[in-house]
């Protein structure tokens, strides 16, 4: 976006863009849906007639990061950005946090979250000093072995910490990541809990929910909405079990909205400057696509989307502030529409807002652009 550099972005960065110019990217049924036809990637052809519509969204919001970008999906725009920590939290949240929950801590740093248990893990579990640590979104992490300190007690220490930080420190999110096993060995489980900042009251899933209609969520939906408005949710272990966990939600779902979200993208592999596991985690993804476009029922409706870019190709391992693709396809739905540069996420929530009858404060449809 033409904002980026005033958000530490490096010059040039472009998650996909990049990738398929530095590693090749062969993604058959994306291109045919028409992602090549949004703009220029090194060989993806912009197909003359695309079998979905297509464009991109601007980030009207101030910032970069998950809770940003999935909070103006829903209608929600932010006057100021969450706050960051590129050198950790000061002393005057560090000094509390430890005085209330009765332990001293480690890190307090920005770090990769499998990389900072591989670090002072040992050290952990030898004085029973949680790992505080934070990253590129706004967020203070806390990761605990889960035989040194069990799982509720890690979950009271991050409501402690959620307590402390609110007015200028209101960070997006505070997140427990337990791990378990040895020195040299360590495995996050699957037992992480968000604490996220409760979002505004008016936003899509509280519409829906106000008029009887049904929310399933797959991923970190739930704990990025603090479960607002939603009826059923899946956690998921990672991409392929998201993809699962959707068709699944599919079959008996019915009428509503299916909110998901894909983790493995972001975490596994933009953060962590992995150009090739973000290439192939894009054709994994592409060849699950079929499969998903037969469980599509008549009156389906399908858009993909991004909260942010997250270049792993760039130097550094923050989230990147770029336009983010938007495709919309189902059975009913028209091809091929030009959908342009939409001027805020917002459009999607209120897309979907407008198919169920409900409105939001924030975005414009493009549902009679596609129907």
């Amino acid at each position: 976006m033409p904002d980026a550099a005033a958000f530490g972005d490096p010059p040039g960065a472009d998650t996909l863009g990049n990738i398929a110019r530095l590693r090749g990217l062969k993604l058959p049924n994306l291109e045919r849906l028409g992602i090549g036809c949004i703009k220029p990637l090194a060989g993806i052809a912009a197909v003359p007639q695309p079998a979905a519509s297509y464009g991109r969204c601007t980030l009207a919001s101030p910032g970069k990061d998950t809770t940003t970008g999935h909070w103006e999906m829903v209608g929600i725009h932010l006057a100021r950005p969450f706050p960051l920590y590129p050198h950790g939290f000061p002393p005057v949240i560090m000094d509390e946090f430890e005085r209330r929950i009765g332990r001293r801590s480690l890190g307090n740093k920005p770090a990769s979250g499998t990389e900072i248990i591989r670090e002072l893990g040992e050290e952990h579990i030898r004085t029973g000093s949680p790992i505080v640590y934070t990253s590129a979104d706004s967020v203070f992490q806390v990761a605990a072995h889960e035989e040194v300190i069990p799982l509720w007690e890690l979950y009271k220490i991050c409501e402690t910490a959620r307590e402390i930080l609110t007015g200028p420190n209101e960070v997006g999110r505070v997140i427990a990541r337990p791990f378990l096993g040895e020195p040299g060995s360590f495995q996050r489980t699957a037992n992480r809990h968000d604490y996220a900042v409760p979002p505004p009251k008016g936003m899509l899933l509280d519409r829906l929910a106000a008029g009887g209609i049904r929310v399933d969520s797959v991923g970190k939906i739930f704990d990025a909405f603090l479960g607002r408005g939603i009826e059923r949710s899946s956690k998921t272990t990672g991409n392929a079990d998201g993809m699962a966990k959707t068709l699944e939600t599919m079959k008996d779902a019915g009428a509503g909205l299916i909110f998901v979200n894909l983790v493995d993208f972001d975490q596994q592999y933009g953060h962590r400057n992995d150009v090739a596991g973000y290439a192939r985690a894009l054709e994994e993804f592409d060849a699950w696509l079929p499969e998903f476009e037969a469980a599509l029922a008549p009156g389906d409706l399908a858009i993909f989307t991004a909260d942010h870019g997250c270049d792993p190709t760039v130097p550094g391992t923050d989230h990147t502030r770029e336009y983010v693709p938007l495709i919309a396809f189902g059975p009913g739905a028209k091809a091929g529409r030009d959908l342009g540069i939409r001027a805020s996420l917002s459009d999607i929530g209120q897309t979907v807002a407008e198919n169920f009858g409900v409105r939001l404060e924030h975005g414009a449809s493009f549902l009679k652009e596609i129907l």
